[in-house]
């Protein structure tokens, strides 16, 4: 074995390539194959949580959705969905919805209402 060859070996695999174009550095696969996007992002009991947050967002009041059991697009669309109906911004950040300003009543309505299990969270 040529010392190439064998520090190809050490690494573990495939270094560089341009065959595929770019790869998901989760899953090593190309990214019109990532197997990652079909996972689930929220894993636990089910059951949506809704809180009210201000802590750490200079004195702004944040409401947050997390434990939704839904693939990372569908659940960009539920974000999506929930941000329109509150009539404002929001953000997906690690599978947790955040949505500007304090919509925890209507949010758990509406959540409800497409058939989530929804709770109150916090205080």
């Amino acid at each position: 074995m040529s010392k190439k060859a064998s520090s190809f070996a050490a690494l573990g695999g495939l270094v560089y390539s341009t065959d595929a174009g770019r790869h998901c550095p989760d899953c090593s696969k190309p990214v019109d194959a990532c197997v990652c996007k079909q996972q689930f992002v929220a894993e636990g009991d089910g059951i949506a949580r809704v809180r009210r947050e201000s802590k750490g967002r200079g004195g702004k009041t944040v409401t947050t959705i997390s434990g939704v059991p839904l693939p990372l697009d569908q659940l960009k669309e539920l974000a999506s969905t929930l941000k329109r109906r509150c009539g404002t911004g929001g953000a997906l950040k690690d599978g947790v919805i955040e949505i500007q300003g304090d919509h925890v009543e209507l949010l758990l309505g509406e959540l409800i209402k497409q058939g989530f299990k929804a709770k109150k969270s916090g205080g």
